[in-house]
């Protein structure tokens, strides 16, 4: 939609109140003329001044702030931008956004209009825009990389640069084409694209092999700590945490339900999983404890089964978690075996990948276990950010995989035309990709978690 067609809007676009600055933007074609209603008149383009703050009805001064002005298109959403920056009480807030609102034309904006309106503007796209959602959530130094990566056009620029190959190659076949009996077009123009469209291929299917990583990066690595009960499962919680998560009992059944808790392991996201002890029990309560145990075990990137120093019974039993889950032995309480107590380390077991023995309660092994974690943990991720982030990102780009693979395998046929057609479906869902073309079906799934104000 055209920018002269809208309304303008206005948002608090910094911190809850209250706060040391409070940033109020206003975007849209009536924003020079709001800002002039409450500031006296405009500052040069991107450029602060000093204003006092007045309600344009009562003429009542409300703060000192600072006003900018950013003239379209040149701005951030490509429409005219005004920005004051006032003191950041509740007070000051409600009376300027108050004044805002009573200016015909102007109205708050919903949650991320401000960056759909960049994105329709051509200001971002839609990769961009997910990486900016994806910037703004970022609790680790990791999610942070990869978000701002995306933002800059890590896979948007990468997208865009398959889809003109992939256009230069459409070019070519469809020349072959519609112009075959010229006598200044080449006979050979097949070749040359076939070229184009091996070497895509093979680029995207390279993308895709680490498509998983990104993802995961943008959730967190699942890491579940399961056994029998008393085994000492809370207290290794508690110990990962360095706080108080789960409550510790000497009493089998303690914890019923699955306690969550995320990490920041060495700037990278992880969820520990404190579940309940896996037994038989006549309690109703419990039984389901332990089916949710199983379950989110199951469905763990990495199973910590912890079991009593003292239990051989489950020591030489395996793990009753299904799947194909790695797994680490985790013999815990060493400190009340004598012959564990001076010889912990870990080593390689016929049950999983790993053994340890700790003691969660006094700590002896636990900088070991914790040094090896956090290793696997930063393996697991790897140090360079992955190219694709999301589903939505790996589901395009297997599509447009499998549109490559058909052209080739109808080159072999000599139907020209079905190959161009392959060709052609493959630009379209490149487009989609970065949001070049019909994209209003996820428009809103992507912008309906951003904030008010981004």
């Amino acid at each position: 939609m055209p920018a002269l067609a809208r309304d303008t809007i206005f948002a608090l676009s910094s911190g809850r109140p209250p706060a040391a600055i409070a940033v109020v933007r206003m975007s849209g074609p009536r924003a020079g003329d709001a800002l002039k209603a409450l500031a006296g008149k405009l500052p040069e383009p991107r450029k602060a001044r000093l204003a006092r703050v007045r309600d344009p009805h009562s003429g009542e001064a409300i703060d000192e702030a600072l006003a900018l002005w950013f003239p379209g298109p040149n701005s951030e959403t490509g429409e005219d931008i005004a920005e004051l920056q006032l003191h950041g009480g509740r007070a000051v807030i409600a009376a300027v956004l108050g004044a805002l609102g009573r200016i015909e034309g102007l109205r708050p904006a919903e949650a991320g209009e401000f960056t759909r309106r960049a994105f329709e503007n051509g200001r971002l796209d839609l990769t961009a825009v997910e990486g900016l959602a994806d910037l703004i959530g970022a609790e680790t130094e990791a999610q942070r990389r990869q978000g701002y990566t995306q933002l800059k056009g890590l896979l948007g620029d990468r997208a865009e640069t398959w889809r003109a190959r992939l256009i230069e190659a459409l070019a070519l076949v469809e020349a072959r084409i519609d112009f075959s009996d010229e006598a200044d077009v080449p006979e050979d123009l097949i070749g040359p694209a076939l070229t184009i469209v091996r070497g895509l291929r093979d680029e995207i299917a390279e993308a895709l092999a680490g498509a998983t990583r990104g993802e995961r990066l943008r959730d967190g690595l699942v890491v579940a700590i399961a056994g029998p009960p008393n085994a000492g499962k809370s207290t290794l919680l508690n110990r990962i945490a360095r706080r108080e998560v789960a409550i510790v009992s000497p009493f089998a059944g303690t914890t019923r339900d699955v306690i969550e808790v995320h990490l920041d392991l060495d700037g990278y996201p992880v969820t520990l999983l404190d579940t309940a002890g896996i037994r038989d029990s006549d309690d109703p309560v419990e039984q389901e404890g332990v089916r949710r145990a199983r379950q989110r075990a199951s469905d763990a990137d990495l199973i910590l089964w912890v079991y009593d120093a003292k239990d051989e019974v489950v020591r030489s039993g395996a793990t009753p978690v299904s799947g194909s889950v790695t797994r680490w032995m985790v013999q815990n309480k060493i400190d009340l075996v004598p012959s564990l107590r001076r010889n912990e380390h870990r080593h390689e077991s016929k049950v999983s990948d790993i053994e340890f023995r700790i003691s969660a309660s006094t700590g002896l092994g636990l900088a070991d276990f914790l040094a090896y974690l956090t290793k696997y943990v930063v393996s697991y991720f790897g140090t360079e950010s992955s190219l694709l982030s999301r589903e939505r990102h790996r589901k395009a780009l297997d599509s447009t995989k499998k549109t490559l693979d058909r052209a080739l395998a109808e080159t072999s046929t000599g139907r020209e035309e079905l190959v161009a057609e392959e060709l052609r479906s493959a630009v379209q869902t490149l487009g989609r990709l970065t949001g070049r073309v019909d994209v209003e079906d996820i428009l809103d799934v992507i912008f309906r978690d951003f904030c008010i104000g981004k």
